[in-house]
């Protein structure tokens, strides 16, 4: 269907071209594209420097498609003259204003290859990732001077050539991210990941890399709910926030993380609060601690972990702070972080209402508390039986 509508509107703008005598011309430029043959129009001047004073009157007086033309006469008449460069640069800004932004993006691309050390340099990167971005956010493609469909990929190369072109400049992390961005935007989740990965590589002391570390199990997390919902998946995408909490304990995005990771780990604040509960009043208060704990690390902001919190001081008074012990300050991250899954998965009748109560968990011995650990590119772990999900 949408070939169809393409392909409709392309014989409409052939119809149109070809129906009316008055209009200039249109001729083919490669890397640039279908335009009028106006902008060729006029002769050249005899030095660069009156070449560019046409151009800048004709600009001045309103025809910037003659102005084009102009300056492009320049190019091709002293190509080696000091006035190359400024005429290149006003060629792309040129082309924006005339509302076409994908050769404006072509010919700022010719603007970095042929002048590396230009004046304009870091200006025609800024444009370039404007464009690409407008891209990214629906912009549609022109055939013909008309827009036909908006497109991800193109995007996708935009982003692509900017990150190649000037890896060191300001654009070139969130560009480099803006990939990720488009191919999750097709579907490509596997090479969506591989992109924001390398912006974490490539980009580590940028704010960028973390929220790339977050779309990586965001992305992950998706396809989960979309129906992959293998233990390899969960465990990837649960390793993915947790590295991210790690790394990023400032960001914002933070609570969201801890949620999604209970959500991956097959708890939620609300069923671990409920067993922290059954605990403390069956007097399991090592028990109890383990799981208040686990909601306070994962709720951080959350009711629940405010709640978690109180109850925590409410068993230190009654029974004293030696009685919640079951391991140095229940550090709850590697193995211990795993100990709680694997002892959560013992319980998760705990809310139904036949329920004779689940068993007491094992208490850990008295080691020294782990520090966090940011993952390999190692082999993936195994998921534990307790966790692969119901079929």
């Amino acid at each position: 269907m949408r070939k169809l509508i393409v392909f409709s509107s392309l014989v409409l703008v052939f119809s149109i071209l070809v129906a009316s005598p008055a209009r200039a011309a249109v001729i083919y430029r490669p890397g640039e594209g279908f335009h009028s043959e106006e902008e060729d129009s006029g002769t050249i001047e005899k030095s660069a420097s009156e070449q560019l004073h046409k151009a800048q009157a004709l600009e001045a007086e309103g025809s910037l498609s003659k102005a084009i033309g102009a300056y492009r006469a320049l190019l091709k008449g002293f190509p080696a003259s000091g006035a190359a460069p400024q005429a290149q640069f006003k060629i792309a800004e040129l082309q924006e204003q005339t509302g076409e932004p994908e050769r404006a993006f072509n010919s700022y691309g010719k603007y970095i290859s042929n002048y590396p050390r230009g004046k304009e340099f870091d200006t025609v990167v800024e444009r370039q990732f404007a464009i690409a971005k407008a891209f990214l956010e629906g912009e549609r493609r022109k055939l013909w001077g008309m827009k036909t469909f908006s497109s991800m990929e193109r995007a996708q190369k935009m982003f692509e050539e900017i990150v190649k072109n000037a890896p060191y400049s300001k654009e070139a992390p969130l560009a480099q991210f803006n990939i990720g961005m488009a191919l999750e935007k097709q579907g490509q989740y596997a090479e969506a990941v591989a992109a924001y990965q390398l912006a974490v590589d490539k980009y580590p002391n940028d704010d960028v890399a973390g929220d790339a570390q977050y779309q990586i199990g965001y992305v992950q997390m998706h396809l989960i709910e979309d129906g992959s919902n293998d233990a390899a998946s969960r465990v990837k995408a649960r390793d993915a926030f947790e590295d991210f909490t790690v790394r990023y304990p400032q960001s914002e995005k933070i609570p969201q993380a801890r949620e999604n990771i209970a959500k991956l780990s097959g708890t939620s604040l609300k069923k671990n609060l409920d067993v922290a509960r059954f605990y403390e009043k069956t007097k399991n208060f090592k028990a109890a601690t383990i799981y208040y704990n686990q909601v306070i690390q994962d709720g951080k902001d959350a009711p629940e972990a405010a709640q978690a919190r109180k109850a925590i001081e409410r068993m230190k008074q009654n029974v004293g702070e030696d009685a919640l012990r079951s391991g140095p300050e229940n550090a709850q991250t590697g193995s211990k972080a795993r100990q709680t899954r694997k002892l959560q998965a013992q319980v998760d009748t705990a809310s139904r209402s036949d329920f004779a109560g689940p068993p007491a968990p094992t208490v850990p011995e008295e080691t020294a508390p782990e520090k966090p650990k940011l993952r390999t590119t190692g082999p993936t772990p195994a998921m534990p039986e307790s966790e692969l999900p119901s079929q």
